[in-house]
């Protein structure tokens, strides 16, 4: 027994109630554009798709296979680009540049290591394609900072707090500590003459306690807190990319990578659906998402 929906272009389509396969005007429907769009957005796997449309798994990897996926794309002309790594594996990542103004993905590059070199040059070759760069947005990788000339960086904020966290975890026992760690805290919360005011109030008080030495068994003499002591020169060191988009409000930069790695968290949720494929078909599921 069929029944009958409607379908776009005057067509008609059919689905069987007694084995549930699906027919366009008397032909099975085996759309490739449909089987992709289901396999990646409705997180259908191959032999739940292979269920679907009553066909073999080979069958559908085929059809998934041969589906062409658009290159040929136009871009704003001004970006904010936000710019972060994400990894599958230990030797397989992508490199992501996203305009934070508009949501596109401008450029993206599949990496096996996460370098300054790299950045550079995806940056160079966002600027190749006529996008003007305002600003760039990124974590804080030493030395990255400065690749980009007169162009305002602005490191994320989220990912200082997390490099303090790993200095003085999340419940420090001194007090020195918890006063660094509740001031990290405050980082997007509140503007850049604040922060510093506060920073510098900081280190007035425990200067000395930073200061304090011992002589190890060797006989030389060591700084007693290195990790609050590291702590606390990280902020000092990114102080002047942490307020970036305060100095600059008229850019309307944002103050973390977070539009970017909310996307590498819903890539990887709908990669899980779809474990052990190839690289290659990896790949092209990830080109899919990124449209990029």
């Amino acid at each position: 027994m069929l029944k009958k929906n409607g379908f776009a272009r005057g067509k008609q389509r059919y689905k069987c109630y007694c084995c549930g396969k699906q027919f366009l005007d008397g032909q099975q429907l085996l759309s490739g554009e449909l089987i992709w769009e289901l396999y990646t957005s409705g997180k259908q796997t191959y032999c739940q798709l292979a269920e679907k449309f009553g066909c073999s798994l080979k069958t559908i990897q085929r059809k998934i296979d041969a589906v062409k996926l658009e290159k040929e794309r136009t871009f704003s002309s001004v970006a904010n680009v936000l710019m972060d790594t994400t990894y599958f594996g230990r030797r397989f990542g992508v490199m992501v540049f996203k305009n934070s103004l508009t949501g596109e993905i401008l450029y993206k590059q599949y990496v096996k290591q996460e370098t300054n070199k790299l950045y550079l040059e995806g940056i160079k070759e966002i600027a190749r394609r006529g996008i003007k760069i305002q600003a760039v947005i990124c974590d804080g990788r030493k030395g990255l900072f400065k690749l980009f000339g007169g162009t305002p960086v602005q490191m994320c904020q989220f990912h200082q707090v997390a490099i303090i966290r790993r200095y003085l975890t999340k419940k420090p026992k001194m007090q020195a500590s918890k006063d660094l760690w509740e001031l990290s805290l405050l980082l997007a919360k509140t503007d850049k003459e604040g922060f510093e005011g506060a920073l510098g109030a900081w280190h007035a008080k425990w200067q000395a306690f930073l200061d304090e030495r011992k002589t190890d068994t060797l006989g030389k003499r060591r700084y007693v807190h290195k990790k609050l002591r590291s702590a606390y020169r990280s902020l000092k060191t990114n102080l002047p990319y942490l307020f970036t988009w305060y100095d600059n409000m008229q850019l309307n930069i944002p103050n973390t990578t977070n539009a970017i790695d909310g996307m590498f968290a819903d890539l990887k949720n709908k990669l899980r659906n779809h474990n052990g494929l190839t690289e290659q078909r990896k790949k092209k599921f990830i080109d899919g998402f990124f449209k990029a």
